[in-house]
């Protein structure tokens, strides 16, 4: 395997790096004979890295973040022998959940920002922290198996969570989503992407395409750099900072002959 060959059409060198990685991991499991895996990739490697492997036409891999609408996910390269349920047998070995059990007066007061950002807090590893599933009562934070233990041990520390039940969990019972989404109407002249982004990110046209050439844009999961691409129904935007959003109907147009579109807005 000739990595500076299969690396040579990318330009940054944290993509080099990520995928330089990646090409390890398949030589790891190829002379182990046993599943390997990354730390936490986020949208944008995730896209990266199945273009890559794609590319390659390499197949014995599946990204997986604990769930199925996960975020931030590992790839795990696999040997050729095995089949899905054995790789099923083996996530736990791979996440666990650290769970913050809130007290009652603190219920309902804490957002995704307020557990990430006492993570960052403490110094730890971002990379090693996958999805963080808010709900009422408190969170579960999605973690490489080896981190977990101590994130449960170092979260206690934080004065927010002082008084939180914190325990580890397996992965399999990691809590339900509870998935809230509402209804928005915009009004676009066309179904470019960056009318799109124009108006999902409340910002000009020319500061939407400089959103997408910052590579901060992903069309159902997939990394998008063009501005021009033309969206249709169904279709997931996704703009960091900004949240994810589901092209739901087509609602007619405006006398002008601008396009009204309903659109589905996670909260």
């Amino acid at each position: 395997m000739d990595k500076q060959q299969l690396l040579r059409d990318y330009q940054k060198q944290e993509d080099k790096i990520c995928l330089s990685q990646v090409l390890d991991k398949i030589e790891f499991s190829k002379t182990r004979d046993k599943i390997e895996f990354t730390d936490f990739l986020d949208m944008y490697q995730v896209s990266l890295v199945q273009n890559f492997l794609r590319k390659i036409k390499f197949e014995s891999y599946q990204l997986y973040g604990g769930y199925e609408e996960a975020e931030r996910k590992v790839l795990l390269i696999y040997p050729e022998k095995y089949d899905e349920k054995m790789l099923e047998k083996n996530y736990h070995k791979i996440l666990k959940i650290v769970r913050i059990d809130l007290p009652d007066e603190e219920r309902g007061k804490y957002s995704h920002r307020n557990y990430l950002g006492g993570i960052v807090k403490l110094g730890l590893k971002r990379e090693k922290v996958g999805d963080i599933i808010v709900q009422e009562q408190g969170a579960d934070i999605i973690a490489v198996d080896d981190f977990a233990d101590i994130l449960k041990q170092q979260l206690p520390s934080l004065t927010r969570f002082e008084n939180s039940k914190i325990e580890l969990k397996e992965i399999q019972d990691l809590a339900k989503r509870e998935i809230k989404v509402e209804q928005v109407k915009i009004i676009v002249p066309s179904l470019r992407l960056d009318n799109f982004v124009s108006d999902l990110a409340r910002t000009s046209r020319s500061k939407a395409s400089q959103i997408i050439d910052q590579e901060r844009v992903f069309v159902n999961g997939q990394n998008e750099t063009k501005a021009s691409k033309q969206l249709k129904l169904n279709d997931v935007i996704t703009i960091r900072g900004k949240g994810r959003f589901v092209i739901h109907e087509f609602a007619g147009a405006t006398r002008s002959g601008r396009m009204v579109v309903v659109v589905e807005k996670y909260v």
